[in-house]
């Protein structure tokens, strides 16, 4: 492993002496709300970047560009592909480095690239830029996971993650509302990569300033003494706080873990679900359903933020429920492939009906997406979170892949042999697919809790061993 053997210039931040017991009860809770502050509000920005600003926007560019839907689905692709890659890699990367400065980057890199791709007006030039800004967008799940990891305790975790991981709906549902209004108001589709540019800039700065990387950093200990928690399977004369080498983040916890690889290719059929109306939703309801730009915006929204109030009811249902995250990830598919099928037979004019749709679509997929990594985390550790996380997302992010490419394609291809109306109809079908395959392999999981406190109380022996690590 002597490629990987540089000298990080975002190293974690090193350990400093603990502070007083007083103190360290003052400051916990000060610094755990400033880590769940900041990495939401500093995700949330993150996706206003991502790829919901172009799904908003994707006709005018077509019109103005003259390009076709494949150009378009291809835009989609190469984000989604590249950002998988990015979020694998990067997310290795984050579990050795400074959560606070790799955040704080990303951000800004891709706001850099948003403002280029706005300015910009060619194909090619298009294409790699929204390649490098998928590569960045890696940089903003995994520091937010080691973030949580550090600061969040696995009895805990379905509800705190599930809290956070709703800022991608607020950030990506806000996205679409943003996109269209900066359309309307300012009269260019630039001005859709331009506002969230300018606003992650100044969330690049937000995360600089307020978020923290661990515990030790600050002065504090691990959460799990914090907590009264006993570090889950230590292994003699190893210390939980280690940091892994990159051979124990991919061989130990991502090649070796059968759970990780069968999470991952659910996770890559749960994404068609999650992406196929985020990325087409506007242009099928402008195309089949009549609607307007600003009703195309405000499916994203619906759709984004359907998911909020489910990903945290179920986050903390699955932790009352002992862990128990793929039973409730695989009961969420079902209404979701109803909606899918409602959508597919709802005619012209009924587009009440269509939202409510997609609200369900997001109230029950969103639950779904983070419930797989929730789970992928139980069986696995904090210091590996954002490599297990990234290659799971890389997973799913292939799956976003082929949906971007192959559905710009179908509605090309089947629109020309038939209508358009064939062609939307085959896609939906083609959802409905993804999403029982989802279901069937999350079905799976079903009885899997995570790998602790088994029994719950621990025994006499274990005692001793949570007095000597908390001591």
């Amino acid at each position: 492993m002597a490629f990987f053997r540089f000298k990080n210039p975002l190293a974690a931040a090193p350990h400093i002496k603990q502070l007083p017991d007083d103190e360290v009860r003052r400051r916990y809770p000060k610094y755990r709300w400033r880590v769940m502050e900041a990495t939401f509000l500093g995700y949330a920005t993150y996706y206003l970047l991502r790829s919901n600003n172009l799904s908003v926007v994707a006709k005018d560019i077509q019109d103005t560009l003259h390009y076709t839907k494949s150009d378009i689905g291809m835009l989609m692709a190469v984000t989604a592909a590249t950002y998988g890659i990015g979020k694998f890699f990067m997310g290795a990367w984050s579990d050795r480095s400074d959560a606070r400065k790799f955040m704080s980057l990303g951000l800004l890199l891709t706001a850099l690239c948003n403002f280029a791709f706005g300015a910009a007006g060619n194909f090619n030039l298009h294409l790699l830029l929204w390649a490098l800004n998928g590569l960045v967008q890696g940089m903003g799940w995994p520091p937010c996971g080691r973030s949580m990891g550090h600061w969040f305790s696995e009895r805990e975790r379905g509800l705190t993650f599930s809290i956070w991981n709703t800022s991608h709906n607020v950030g990506g549902g806000v996205c679409g509302y943003i996109a269209a209004w900066a359309v309307i108001h300012f009269g260019g589709w630039q001005y859709a990569f331009y506002i969230p540019g300018v606003m992650a800039l100044a969330g690049a700065i937000y995360i600089f300033a307020r978020l923290v990387d661990t515990p030790q950093s600050v002065g504090l200990p691990p959460i799990e003494v914090y907590n009264d928690d006993c570090p889950a399977q230590v292994k003699d004369g190893d210390s939980p706080e280690r940091e892994l080498s990159f051979k124990e983040l991919f061989v130990d916890h991502v090649l070796l873990n059968k759970y990780v690889w069968l999470l991952a290719f659910a996770n890559f059929f749960a994404y068609v679900s999650r992406y196929s109306m985020l990325d087409w939703g506007p242009t099928y309801l402008r195309e089949i359903k009549g609607a307007s730009i600003t009703a195309g915006g405000l499916a994203v929204v619906i759709t984004e933020f359907g998911g909020v109030p489910s990903t945290i009811l179920l986050g903390w249902l699955s932790d009352k429920l002992g862990g128990r995250r793929g039973m409730v990830s695989t009961l969420c598919m079902i209404p979701i492939l109803g909606a899918f099928i409602a959508i597919l037979v709802t005619p012209k004019g009924m587009l009440w009906l269509d939202f409510t749709m997609l609200g369900l679509v997001g109230f029950f997929v969103y639950p779904v997406i983070n419930l797989i990594v929730v789970q992928s985390l139980d069986l696995t550790s904090k210091k590996a979170i954002g490599t297990v996380a990234g290659f799971i997302g890389l997973v799913g992010y292939a799956g976003k892949v082929i949906e971007s490419w192959a559905f710009g394609w179908m509605q090309d291809h089947y629109t020309k042999l038939y209508d358009k109306h064939v062609a939307w109809n085959i896609i939906i079908v083609t959802i409905l697919a993804c999403t029982l395959m989802a279901a069937i392999l999350l079905a799976f999981t079903w009885s899997l809790r995570p790998c602790r406190n088994e029994p719950d109380d621990p025994k006499p022996e274990d005692e001793e061993q949570l007095v000597s690590v908390s001591s």
